[in-house]
């Protein structure tokens, strides 16, 4: 019966994507008291819907993440833990929320959460991948390492991400430090009432709430960042119609970091993989800096795998989160006795990285798509090949091949990587 609502939700979704490409009047999202008109859809995936969308009142364009929680509460705290995780990372190349809301589904039962993200009209790796593809050109091995190198950026915050330490009684008194969100709290301040001379004559409702560090208060990345945000919605109508509106702030309360000060000696290692790096989920600036974005699959990296039905579990999760052509093999049949870790993003990046070369990911090839073979088998016995005609260098084929490797032991981490991507960009000046 769930899986019959599901398909319900996404049909209902897919309709509403169909109304906003045609432009009808109908295609708008009203949220705490402001219209939000849906331009066009962006993409999908199994849950959720992402729209181009124009808040009527300011004229700004946003990325409008849409996910359907038919389930209700449980649903909405998955989706949430998709909101602290885009809040957790704090890093240039990593994508920084602007919002989100919780709610009620007028259409049908349980909830709807919106991410509101920024808008990069060039689209994602994956976009210009495809434009090479129908041109018959190629990005210069420059320009394809520095986009690479950007994105391990991303990832090198992630997989070093720092958490404070807690003691018990911490832990037990503070509700955010767990796998689901906190509450939310009244609403105390603005972030950006903290850059008010900047813009004093601005009107409050145009202030955007900056998120700041996560439930655990932790953070990757010690750089400044003095941009000055537009919001979309506030607080001020939080009781109104059910909806609730997070910012950040209240995810940061009684830890004592919210100028971000951290003493590193109360920190400890927590790596987070992303779980489903590909072409399709780094997007590029005007500038053409890639960003990081999707935390939907997005986990504490190291996972200790004790049982079969725990192998069995996270094998059906990664099959449900990752692409297929670009999940690492311990993915495919995870064993038991063993740990999984952020070893799982370095096969993803190497995959990435044969993708902007070639322009298809090494397991998507005419055996496999075409000739009934199974990427699954390819995948777990790393079976692949550089062209034959390719003009590349030998260092860059290299640095494939030294992420490519079946077993996870044997993959370099992540600053050994963006340390080889350096040395190949070096031969290349």
């Amino acid at each position: 019966m769930r899986a019959l609502d599901n398909v319900k939700d996404q049909i209902k979704d897919a309709l509403w994507a169909i109304s906003s490409c045609i432009c009808q009047p109908s295609a708008k999202v009203k949220i705490n008291g402001r219209t939000f008109k849906i331009v066009k859809v962006l993409g999908e995936g199994g849950f959720s819907f992402v729209y181009l969308a124009q808040d009527e009142h300011s004229g700004r364009q946003f990325a409008l993440k849409k996910i359907r929680c038919p389930t209700g509460s449980d649903g909405v705290k998955e989706a949430m833990r998709e909101v602290e995780a885009y809040r957790r990372f704090k890093h240039p190349n990593i994508i920084r929320i602007l919002d989100s809301a919780v709610v009620q589904d007028h259409d049908g039962e349980g909830k709807i959460v919106y991410l509101f993200l920024p808008l990069y009209k060039r689209g994602n790796l994956q976009d210009a991948i495809n434009a090479h593809s129908i041109s018959g050109t190629r990005f210069s091995e420059q320009e394809m390492l520095r986009l690479f190198r950007g994105t391990c950026e991303a990832v090198r915050a992630m997989h070093t991400y720092r958490a404070p330490i807690r003691t018990a009684s911490e832990q037990s008194s503070n509700p955010s430090s767990g796998s689901n969100p906190a509450p939310p709290q009244p609403h105390r301040r603005l972030s950006g009432e903290r850059r008010r001379s900047q813009s004093d004559d601005e009107d409050e409702d145009e202030l955007l709430p900056r998120p700041e560090g996560d439930g655990e208060g932790g953070y990757s990345y010690d750089g400044t960042d003095t941009a000055v945000s537009v919001p979309l919605v506030t607080k001020r109508k939080v009781q109104q119609e059910g909806e609730m509106v997070f910012d950040g702030d209240e995810e940061l309360q009684g830890h004592g970091l919210e100028n971000g000060n951290m003493d590193p000696s109360k920190t400890e290692l927590v790596p987070y993989a992303h779980r489903d790096m590909k072409p399709g989920n780094v997007m590029i600036t005007d500038d053409g800096a890639p960003i990081l974005m999707d935390f939907g699959s997005t986990i504490k990296a190291r996972i200790k795998i004790e049982s079969r039905q725990q192998a069995l579990m996270q094998q059906d999760i990664a099959a449900e989160q990752s692409t297929m052509a670009y999940r690492a093999p311990e993915l495919f049949d995870v064993k038991t006795g063993v740990t999984i870790d952020e070893k799982v993003d370095i096969w993803s990046l190497g995959c990435t990285l044969f993708a902007l070369a070639y322009l298809h990911s090494p397991f998507e090839n005419t055996q496999t798509t075409e000739q009934g073979g199974s990427i699954a088998m390819a995948v777990m016995n790393a079976q692949y090949k550089h062209p034959n005609n390719s003009s590349y260098s030998q260092g860059l084929k290299e640095l494939i091949d030294y992420m490519l490797k079946a077993d996870p032991k044997q993959r370099p981490d992540i600053h050994e990587v963006i340390e080889r991507t350096d040395r190949v960009l070096q031969t290349l000046n």
